[in-house]
């Protein structure tokens, strides 16, 4: 696409207001070659050369060699660099030439495991028979099953199949287990935080049961670009990696504009809608027949930006309105699949979607893509950015910038996002909920014995002596059984959170079950008098019931939603690990956090005008995790004085701004921390800030903060200072799951403590 035309185009457009604050230049680049080490098997060599997969690039010769040399391998590269080729050939190669040997493809959606199974029989029929590869998920037909785990040579599946379908029914797999020859794990870096940290459990307790088997089966991993893809790898499956991220893949040149929506209040540092932004670039882009992909946040949002884009296209030609369509999690399987299809083949212009298609589903070569918002990682904005320009071609992508003092700081310093080195992943394996979790699923399968330290760590034999205390181990003649009142523990753990426990959500009109959340984020999202959201309808809760675990609510037509305040407090229960900065001390430690919500705010859609705020009784929630935390300069509170600055509202100021900013340097959501800022804390006798991972045990987020904490500094302080505001909004010190509603907050405040600990 001409690239330059079209933003040209957008410049000279009446109602530009210079949204465009940089333009990034990526030259493309040629495709560099390499040979393998031993050739392939005939059969393999002649499905390559039929669809022009030959020669290899650098990174998949180099893969593939190293995987035939025995060793486990993790494959770093950029989006649409022909990963899949990397772990397929290798596998390929050993199922042609090795009698039996079999696989598992592990993804982290359903929908990409069926994406990857149309690849594979489009690419490899000629050399395997079709029955020989399969999905096993949980829409796999029962009258199939048997004949899978019978005869399929090559299972594609998800982490969760994995921990509650098939380990723990090993026996019916011991075919599949005894032979198991490579293990893939495709979109490696999906699996981070409590997510990744269960499947890190997951994977430990495969290894152990092809141990029982009697295989020793390798791992390829492979995963878009991240800071540390080698120690990722490794702490993900517990054994040595060898990385590889010598990218040989050409690309097509790509510009990439930074969109910031215009400022309408200058004062309130008040911005247009990046929703509107959105909707304005994705029908410019669809009008002048560029195909394009827009990207939203939320299933909310994707619905809303298609509305509005189809009106307005509607409104130029209602031929063009036909040409796009929404696509999100909650649509029926089928549907999604039409949809991929259509992009696939050229019928459709333009897609509005959520993250579900950021991950390697094959929807052809698309010319632009538009970012509704940092998507939270660095990798996952070039994972987006990506889906375009997936060819040679010239290609064009947008990220809008949201109010929020990360989208803010890009917009401000595009060099951060452009120049910086990609986020870290994130897991922690030992954190003690996990892994117990883990370990009582893993004597369900086979009883415990001392050996398991060798695969699951060091941490293993206190959480074992934990769970036996508690009675859900037995000891005997040195092995460890389950307790006889616990069946399937699997069943009972969800991988994709930490708690494990979920409570009910039930529709009152039909007495049906809605869905599910995780009982830790009840309390702020289904309390009574509570809106909930379930596929964009809104519901009111009416009843909240702790016993049963189950929260009532009925369909609604309001035109507001809500919002939780809680209180939450941070007791230390043992400092870790601790270091100077002249004066002040920063230190690593484990935490008890307590949270009461104790009311909710009802705020007008659109306006954000808060129409009333009503009490709630609600117990309150403890759980321990890991947080860092600051001593504060001791001169520094009483320049604050002289100046007749709020000590406490830049306290809390300097929280929320550290808080949005912490996910530039860890591969984390704003929402995976919390913190807490206190003039006085009473353990301490200190002024401190808290910054804690928001789940029990912690996923190693504060560590990466202890050990940046300088850099997180000094972009917080950079954050602020460049925010046009007067007093403070929500692209600085404001924060949208503030449970004090954002009170007290001082931005000078703020910014002089800051100054204070950076001079030291």
């Amino acid at each position: 696409m001409d690239t330059v035309a079209f933003l040209h185009h957008l410049t000279a457009n009446p109602t530009y207001r210079s949204q465009i604050t940089h333009i990034e230049h990526i030259p493309p680049c040629d495709a560099n070659y390499a040979e393998l080490d031993n050739p392939l098997e005939t059969s393999l060599k002649d499905c390559l050369d039929k669809h022009r997969l030959l020669p290899l690039y650098t990174h998949q010769a180099e893969a593939v060699n190293k995987a035939h040399q025995g060793r486990n391998v993790m494959v770093s590269t950029s989006s649409a660099s022909g990963k899949t080729l990397c772990y397929n050939l290798a596998v390929l190669q050993a199922i042609l030439t090795e009698r039996g040997s079999c696989a598992i493809y592990l993804f982290p959606t359903k929908a990409l495991a069926q994406d990857q199974l149309r690849g594979l029989r489009e690419l490899f029929c000629p050399c395997l028979k079709i029955e020989e590869f399969a999905t096993f998920d949980g829409d796999t037909p029962q009258a199939e099953r048997a004949e899978i785990r019978k005869h399929t040579r090559i299972i594609l599946t998800n982490p969760d199949m994995l921990h509650i379908g098939i380990l723990p029914n090993h026996q019916s797999w011991s075919r599949l287990l005894r032979h198991l020859r490579y293990v893939v794990i495709d979109e490696a870096h999906i699996y981070r935080g409590v997510f990744g940290s269960h499947v890190a459990g997951v994977l430990r307790r495969l290894r152990r049961l092809c141990q029982l088997h009697g295989s020793t089966p390798q791992f390829i991993c492979c995963s878009a670009t991240i800071a540390n893809p080698g120690e990722h790898a490794e702490r993900l499956v517990g054994l040595p990696f060898e990385v590889v991220n010598n990218d040989g893949s050409p690309h097509g040149g790509k510009d990439f504009a930074f969109w910031n929506p215009p400022i309408i209040d200058q004062t309130k540092g008040v911005r247009r809608s990046p929703n509107s932004e959105a909707t304005n670039l994705f029908t410019e882009l669809v009008s002048q027949g560029i195909r394009s992909l827009t990207f939203a946040r939320t299933r909310r949002l994707t619905e809303l930006i298609y509305s509005y884009s189809r009106q307005r296209l509607a409104e130029v030609s209602p031929a063009l309105a036909k040409k796009i369509k929404a696509y999100r999690a909650g649509y029926l399987p089928q549907e999604r699949r039409q949809i991929e299809q259509e992009l696939f083949s050229g019928q459709l212009l333009g897609v509005v979607a959520t993250t579900a298609l950021e991950l390697g589903i094959d929807i052809g070569d698309l010319e632009a893509t538009v970012l509704t918002g940092y998507p939270g990682s660095i990798a996952s904005t070039w994972q987006q950015a990506g889906r375009s320009g997936r060819g040679r071609e010239k290609s064009l992508s947008f990220l809008i910038g949201l109010d929020n003092p990360l989208d803010q700081y890009f917009m401000h310093h595009p060099e951060s996002f452009f120049q910086k080195s990609f986020e870290n992943a994130l897991i922690n394996p030992d954190n003690p909920y996990i892994l117990r979790a883990h370990l009582l699923c893993a004597a369900w399968e086979w009883p415990l014995n001392s050996d398991d330290e060798q695969i699951f760590g060091a941490a293993c034999r206190q959480e074992q002596a934990e769970l036996e205390g508690q009675g859900l181990l037995k000891e005997r003649k040195g092995k460890w059984y389950l307790s006889p009142r616990i069946a399937y523990p699997a069943q009972n753990i969800n991988i994709r959170s930490s708690s494990g426990q979920n409570l009910a959500i039930i529709d009152t009109k039909t007495g049906s079950l809605l869905e599910t959340i995780e009982i830790s984020v009840a309390f702020f999202q289904v309390h009574p008098g509570a809106i909930y959201l379930h596929q964009g309808e809104p519901y009111l809760v009416t009843e909240l019931d702790l016993v049963s675990r189950t929260a009532y609510a009925a369909p609604t037509n309001v035109s507001y939603y809500t919002q939780a305040k809680d209180i939450t407090d941070v007791r230390i229960v043992k400092v870790i690990r601790n270091k100077s900065f002249g004066q002040v001390r920063v230190y690593l430690g484990e935490v008890e956090v307590t949270t009461t919500v104790v009311g909710f705010k009802k705020k007008a859609q659109f306006t954000e005008e808060v129409i009333g705020e009503e009490p709630l009784d609600l117990p309150p929630q403890h759980f321990s995790t890991i947080a860092l935390w600051f001593d504060l300069p001791t001169e520094v509170s009483g320049k604050l004085v002289a100046a007749q600055l709020d000590f406490a509202g830049g306290l809390h100021a300097a929280e929320h701004a550290a808080i949005a900013i912490l996910p530039l340097f860890a591969l984390c959501d704003r929402n995976d921390i919390g913190g807490v800022s206190t003039p006085l804390h009473p353990d301490t006798g200190r002024a401190q800030i808290f910054i804690y991972d928001a789940y029990p045990g912690g996923i190693g987020i504060a560590e990466k903060g202890f050990e940046l904490i300088e850099a997180l500094w000094q972009a917080t302080l950079r954050a602020i200072i460049e925010c046009p505001c007067h007093e403070g909004c929500p692209s600085c010190i404001q924060s949208p799951k503030c449970g004090n509603n954002n009170k007290p907050l001082d931005k000078k405040a703020a910014q002089m403590l800051l100054e204070g600990l950076l001079s030291q």
